[in-house]
């Protein structure tokens, strides 16, 4: 920790934010996380949000020390969770009369986080809130919200029905869809952000799993999530209501697992690289070099030998009778 703070926060505040994997002079690229967005919304990245990204995002705090209210009021720099709530934003940015763009989660996704292109960050929820007249202050609130019962800590608060759900309903496999996989297949990898030919910036990924566990990035997992990066089936209440096991292409959940992951290689007998998590965070998914997809935490197996295959049975119903 420095000794002289150059930071408009406090020593708690740093701390929280180091063990969170902050660094002085951190820079992470933020092109993964705007081409997702624009995919899903058309937001438009301005400079205060990258700066803001770059410095933070991927980051998780949970404040300290941990406990079950600094837990379940985890803060979340992940733009991504506001994919397709761009009507949200939008009249969020009217009634704080400043365009705001989405850097996260406080609260277990009770709410949002959005930055102004002056650099004040706004928590959005049922009305929108400006959390200080800077970042520093701001985040020093959110870290100060995470040892207390205050306003910023809603306990139980449900989440939005996630926007995958409406698009299932409403897209139709494509033409092209038999000769890959199947039809319903199809259609859920649509709902949940893959289309025909679609490939993303890689860079952030690679980047914050590089600078916080030492993943390299190999071609076959490059290729992988440039076109399913970020593409997932939610969870949703009740459990019987799911058709299908959750799952989540991001390899971010995996920041702080090297050795998790370094375990499974070497069960497994190859070079793994994180592609997400299943099963609501029990299980890892992960990609060898010649492609092949492992499953597991504890211990591993293969679940496909193939990326193709792997999608076919991560999109395979465990529920017959449910119905989505």
């Amino acid at each position: 920790m420095s000794d002289d703070l150059a930071r408009g926060w406090s020593r708690q505040t740093e701390e929280v934010l180091r063990r969170a994997g902050w660094r002085p002079g951190r820079s992470v690229p933020t092109g993964t996380w705007e081409s997702v967005l624009r995919e899903r919304g058309g937001f438009t990245a301005h400079d205060a949000a990258r700066g803001f990204l770059s410095e933070f995002g991927g980051l998780v705090t949970y404040g300290w020390p941990a406990d079950s209210i600094t837990t379940s009021s985890a803060v979340r720099f992940d733009p991504l969770r506001a994919a397709w709530r761009d009507d949200r934003f939008a009249g969020a940015s009217r009634e704080a009369g400043a365009s705001l763009y989405p850097v996260g989660t406080a609260d277990e996704g009770a709410g949002f986080l959005g930055i102004g292109e002056n650099g004040v960050l706004h928590l959005v929820r049922d009305r929108v809130d400006p959390l200080g007249t800077t970042t520093d202050r701001a985040l020093e609130r959110l870290v100060e919200a995470q040892g207390a019962r205050s306003a910023l800590w809603t306990p139980g608060a449900p989440e939005e029905e996630h926007p995958f759900w409406r698009r299932f309903g409403a897209v139709e496999a494509g033409p092209d869809a038999g000769p890959r996989w199947s039809g319903e297949t199809d259609r859920m990898l649509r709902a949940g952000g893959w289309f025909p030919g679609r490939s993303v910036d890689t860079d952030t990924w690679e980047s914050v799993l590089l600078q916080t566990g030492e993943f390299e990035l190999h071609d076959a997992a490059r290729r992988f999530l440039a076109e399913f990066g970020a593409v997932g089936v939610p969870h949703r209440d009740p459990s019987d209501s799911m058709p299908w096991m959750e799952f989540s292409l991001d390899p971010l959940p995996a920041i702080w697992d090297a050795e998790i992951l370094d375990d499974l290689a070497e069960q497994a007998g190859v070079d793994l690289y994180p592609l997400g998590m299943r099963d609501r965070g029990n299980q890892y998914l992960a990609m060898a070099e010649d492609g092949a997809v492992y499953a597991g935490m504890d211990d591993v197996r293969l679940l496909a030998p193939t990326p193709d295959e792997a999608l076919r049975r991560l999109t395979t119903r465990i529920r017959p009778e449910a119905t989505p």
